[in-house]
């Protein structure tokens, strides 16, 4: 059967009171932390399902079976395995299944536009195996794939400022022609937040 061309998919945790954005915490109360999850998530769907940029998968964790993700059930998957990087991995190799190439992002960087995707598209439709869109605090935002590398996932220290730099000595190690887009910032702290209000209000 003939692959289709590009997914995008979005990784999501679910909307639960308490689990998400803890670093937003104190600063927020958890109901405000929870607030701010769920707008950065919306704002991410509509990215990527307004578009026009390719078929669309949510993949979220702990659970799928949540109403905020309800008007998305026929996109929904749930995560599998014991860490980010194994999750992240089993789900590229499920996407390369039925597609050409399998882009994942987050869901919270307010930075990532249509162009961007649509450049990380075109790069792995051309000659690029790997498209990247590092992150200001040593990580990255998205990863595009053509085949399965499990090796850039596993024992890696996500969350620190190491996974750029150990991602992309794998990526040469590994011999793949890669792209790396624009850099990119996501929310995770209080001066995030900030930046995004001034990001969504036209501000600097």
């Amino acid at each position: 059967m003939m692959k289709k061309s590009t997914v995008i998919q979005v990784f999501c945790k679910t909307p639960i009171l308490g689990t998400v954005k803890t670093r937003l915490t104190p600063e927020l109360s958890p109901q405000e932390a929870l607030a701010v999850h769920k707008t950065l998530s919306q704002r991410t769907f509509d990215l990527v399902l307004n578009n026009e940029l390719g078929d669309v998968q949510i993949w979220c964790s702990p659970s799928k079976e949540h109403e905020f993700f309800a008007d998305y059930a026929d996109i929904m998957h749930q995560q599998q395995g014991d860490d980010l990087g194994e999750r992240m991995a089993n789900a590229i190799a499920v996407g390369l299944v039925d597609y050409q190439a399998v882009i994942l992002i987050g869901c919270d960087c307010p930075s990532l536009t249509k162009q961007d995707l649509t450049l990380a598209v075109q790069a792995l439709q051309s000659n690029a195996e790997v498209v990247l869109a590092p992150a200001e605090d040593g990580g990255y935002v998205l990863i595009g794939l053509t085949s399965n590398q499990p090796q850039l996932f596993m024992d890696m220290p996500w969350g620190s400022s190491q996974v750029l730099r150990l991602t992309r000595e794998r990526i040469a190690a590994l011999n793949l022609k890669c792209v790396e887009l624009a850099e990119q910032w996501d929310v995770d702290f209080s001066e995030d937040l900030q930046r995004y209000f001034n990001l969504v209000s036209g501000g600097v």
